[in-house]
């Protein structure tokens, strides 16, 4: 029996002896290497933290003391550690998340994948624990040096700091990097602090030799002591730490495990909050890992571990890589746009725009509110920035967008990648938000486009709205096929008209939002062969509602919107109180996802569950025409 398969609980960790340790970290590694190479998933975070993670779960006892990790990417050792072995359906439908979660395990706390929240939960559960007289209950915050860019972990430290006498250990995982290199003013300060180790041990050399020496030692030392703080700050800036009212502990080796079962024990001890400073290594012991400078191998696809070559080959062009090479031919004619992304260069295509104007691009790291206001001063300055981010992650700006753009009229574009479903990273990575967010915000436009000539067209649109935010969203994964119109109303594109012979009049007008104009096709087809007339139409730009779609949809029976977005506000409701002021009746039904957290699956799993798919399509449309153009007296479809 190997030495993993034994540990089925922190317990069971416990009870191997301390030599036993490397042996059982090298199996982690070739587990994980050999496990996330079958499925894809967060391989270089989790290899980085594999002797951390072991001296976490020796230290402290979960899940009665309550260890919590930011973001959670990094979590698989912790999962091998607490009785999560079969990784064979990672991040697939019935299989394990990619992440903590509550469902699989008590020892999970946090499910939310975005970054730098969990020092404020450990806040609230310390906090707890102290009002409800639990002393015996430990809280341990895990957070990446990344995370800590991120104005909320800041708030939270304020506050953490507040109370001397309430335990809360906060470990700093520091890789200099989120998804890459970790940039701003922390990370230099990080990066003093890595150079500065031998500091502790001078102190400690000083302690020793002084009270060895009779008569003055013990006086010099106390002197020497008192006036740590100024020395301390000139000889290693840990100072910032200790001005906030935290004691601070590193920096440690995070994969020297028995160091940082020291530390932590220090910690653990001390009975208010420590912040232990630990350095590690992104996808540590795993050579191509080491040497991949984009991201270490952050998140990788299937692959053949040895070769690292993709096990199927990869289809065709992506939505960020079209995105990307515009920007790029974008920012060659056009000197005043700028770029701006949250410690998302690479994930977000802007590797190429950066690589050309260097000057042109701001990386604000997980500082997504930062991002939107640092816009609102370019633009109100005489550039145009473009906010690239993930769809989900716009959500912790919202109120940037709100009153420092768009209150103020500003021009700066967001491009949201990953909109819609993502499906395997789960509830907090969907990006089925956005539409229903933003269509509060006044004179923001929205475009949806449909495929990657849509998407060069509407981002040059953006760029020409000097007045107001513009905002274009994209999903994950290849780019879908082109649709082209067949004809031109308004802003609307009509991508198909059928008619059924012997019929007079249309009946459905289908309203595809975005990407999903294929499966609209599809349903049109098979709605035509069941006897509806159907019009397919792509509004382009979803907020604000085209004129020329009201007027569409006041000659057809039956409108079916049809939207990967979360139905509760997003582009169906904006077209129905559109009907509703221009006084049209028509009918309207609309299809998009359930308002809920969707479970971890493949993207297209969710979309068929949630009957987004040509076949869902038709059927529902047709279930509603035949309901309701019955009742209105219109003539029947033939049978099928």
């Amino acid at each position: 029996m190997s030495l993993l398969s034994s540990v089925q609980s922190p317990a069971d960790l416990k009870r191997l002896p301390a030599n036993s340790l490397p042996e059982l970290s090298q199996e982690i590694r070739d587990f994980l290497i050999e496990a996330v190479s079958r499925t894809g998933g967060h391989l270089g975070p989790n290899l980085g933290v594999v002797e951390l993670t072991i001296a976490l779960h020796r230290v402290f006892d979960s899940p009665r003391d309550r260890i919590l990790f930011d973001t959670g990417h990094q979590a698989y050792v912790h999962k091998l550690l607490t009785g999560r072995q079969d990784f064979s359906r990672l991040r697939a439908k019935g299989g394990l998340s990619g992440y903590p979660s509550r469902a699989e395990s008590e020892h999970d706390v946090i499910e939310n994948s975005h970054a730098s929240t969990v020092l404020s939960y450990a806040d609230g559960i310390a906090k707890a624990h102290q009002l409800q007289g639990r002393r015996d209950r430990q809280t341990v915050a895990v957070i990446g040096d990344g995370a800590l860019t991120g104005g909320l972990a800041w708030e939270a430290m304020n506050n953490i700091a507040e109370a001397q006498d309430r335990p809360l250990v906060i470990v700093v995982n520091d890789n200099e990097r989120s998804y890459a290199k970790t940039i701003g003013g922390l990370a230099n300060h990080l990066s003093t602090l890595r150079t500065t180790q031998g500091y502790e041990r001078f102190l400690s050399w000083g302690k020793e030799a002084l009270q060895r020496t009779p008569v003055v030692g013990q006086p010099i030392f106390e002197a020497l002591h008192g006036a740590k703080k100024g020395f301390k700050d000139s000889f290693a800036p840990q100072g910032m730490f200790e001005d906030l009212g935290l004691k601070y502990l590193g920096p440690i080796d995070g994969h020297d495990i028995a160091a940082v079962e020291s530390a932590l024990r220090k910690a653990r001890g001390f009975g208010g909050p420590v912040i232990v400073h630990c350095l590690t290594v992104k996808g540590r012991g795993y050579r191509p890992a080491e040497l991949d400078e984009a991201d270490r191998f952050h998140a990788v696809g299937a692959m053949d571990p040895y070769t690292c070559l993709p096990l199927s080959p990869g289809g065709g062009t992506s939505w960020t890589s079209v995105f990307g090479e515009e920007m790029l031919a974008v920012g060659t004619q056009r000197p005043d746009v700028v770029a701006i992304t949250a410690a998302m260069l690479q994930p977000v295509g802007l590797a190429p725009f950066a690589k050309a104007f260097p000057q042109r691009i701001f990386d604000v790291g997980i500082a997504e509110q930062h991002a939107v206001a640092s816009a609102a001063g370019l633009a109100t300055a005489g550039l145009h920035p473009v906010v690239a981010v993930y769809a989900t992650f716009l959500n912790r700006a919202f109120d940037q967008v709100l009153m420092d753009v768009a209150l103020h009229r500003l021009g700066v574009t967001f491009v949201l990648d990953r909109a819609g479903v993502t499906g395997n990273d789960g509830a907090s990575h969907n990006g089925m938000w956005d539409m229903s967010i933003l269509q509060v915000v006044p004179g923001l436009r929205l475009a949806a486009p449909r495929d990657a000539e849509q998407l060069k067209a509407q981002l040059r649109e953006a760029l020409e709205v000097t007045d107001a935010p513009t905002v274009v969203r994209f999903p994950k994964g290849e780019i879908a096929p082109v649709h082209p119109a067949v004809e031109h109303l308004g802003g609307v594109d009509v991508l198909q008209r059928t008619g059924v012979p012997g019929r007079t009049g249309q009946q459905i007008l289908l309203v595809s939002v975005g990407t999903m104009a294929g499966a609209c096709l599809d349903a049109a087809a098979l709605l035509t062969a069941d006897g509806f007339a159907t019009t397919v139409v792509d509004p382009r730009w979803v907020k604000p509602v085209d004129p020329a779609l009201v007027k569409l949809a006041a000659a057809h029976q039956l409108v079916v919107t049809v939207e990967d977005n979360g139905r509760a506000g997003g582009v169906g409701a904006a077209v129905a109180q559109a009907l509703r002021d221009a006084d049209v009746d028509t009918p309207l039904r609309d299809l998009g996802l359930r308002q809920e957290f969707l479970e971890h699956a493949g993207r297209g799993e969710i979309m068929e569950e949630a009957g987004l798919t040509g076949t869902g399509i038709a059927a529902q449309a047709a279930a509603f025409a035949k309901h309701l153009l019955t009742d209105r007296g219109v003539n029947e479809p033939r049978a099928s």
